[in-house]
């Protein structure tokens, strides 16, 4: 069973990059998957998440309108596109997956995650 992220670089303030959560073992369609971030020297911090039901997408404020999460069941992948990128987007972002009784908390939640898998470094110069 293996969670990995993927796509993160190197990108200028205002760019776009697109990160991908990929599963190997388990069906992502089967949890809820969140994207997380870490900054040096930050508190991790809940960035989106999808609901495995109804699919049903949450975001924090700080990326609201910028960030969009989808799932593509028939890859087993879930994106986060982020748009409109800024320098204080740098961060590790990484992916989980969380038992469906997590999902309205999803955000505030990675310590719930059943899987983890490791970041990806997404760097927003200015």
């Amino acid at each position: 069973v293996q969670l990995q992220a993927s796509g993160g670089g190197l990108v200028q303030s205002g760019g776009s990059l697109r990160l991908s959560c990929t599963a190997s073992g388990f069906r992502l369609d089967d949890y809820v998957i969140g994207w997380f971030r870490q900054a040096p020297g930050k508190e991790r911090e809940g960035v989106s998440c999808i609901s495995d039901s109804d699919e049903s997408t949450y975001y924090a404020d700080s990326v609201k309108g910028r960030f969009t999460i989808s799932r593509d069941n028939a890859e087993n992948t879930v994106y986060l596109q982020l748009s409109s990128l800024k320098p204080e987007d740098t961060a590790v972002y990484y992916c989980a997956a969380l038992y469906h009784r997590w999902v309205r908390v999803c955000l505030a939640a990675p310590n719930r995650a059943r899987y983890r898998g490791q970041g990806t470094l997404v760097t927003v110069s200015s």
